[in-house]
């Protein structure tokens, strides 16, 4: 679990303002509430988050409703932010499509290729390179999640919930 994620648990407004496009804003009022260095890199900010003691969980809380009002003050909505920062993302799926097909299809051929030749002992890999052929091959194994999650996931349910709201 990364500083990010333990920012997101704590303080839900904060860690919604890190993960968009106010994520510098966010980091600097941390660093200046909590470490008392509002130019602190994001290392430093990371360094403490990870090492925190329980008091400073609570101090983060209560900064999290502090940041909340200030951004109430400003007019700043960080939740619509970040879906404005997704929903640009999504505006892009609606041009064209045909990426997205062609790329996916490309990887998926050429993975389940791949897979054939290796079991069915088409291919003689040499000692040499085995070890950076397994690695390659559990990356590629590792992406058909990705891409089933966009065609069938939480992208394929966003664009239909776009659809029918039309």
């Amino acid at each position: 679990m990364g500083w990010q994620d333990v920012v997101k648990t704590i303080a839900p407004t904060l860690g919604t303002a890190l993960g968009g496009p106010m994520a510098g804003v966010a980091t600097k009022f941390i660093a200046d509430k909590l470490l008392g260095k509002p130019d602190a890199s994001e290392d430093e900010v990371e360094s403490f988050m990870l090492g925190s003691s329980s008091t400073d969980m609570l101090k983060l809380k209560e900064l999290d409703n502090e940041f909340k009002l200030e951004m109430k003050k400003l007019k700043i909505d960080v939740f619509a932010l970040e879906v404005k920062d997704r929903d640009s993302a999504r505006g892009l799926y609606k041009i064209n499509i045909w990426p997205q097909i062609v790329l996916s299809a490309m990887f998926i051929l050429g993975y389940f290729t791949i897979v054939y030749l290796l079991f069915s002992g088409g291919v003689d890999i040499k000692d040499s390179i085995r070890d950076v052929s397994n690695v390659l091959l559990g990356v590629m194994t590792a992406a058909i999640p990705q891409i089933l999650n966009f065609w069938f996931g939480s992208s394929l349910g966003s664009k239909e919930k776009t659809a029918a709201s039309k």
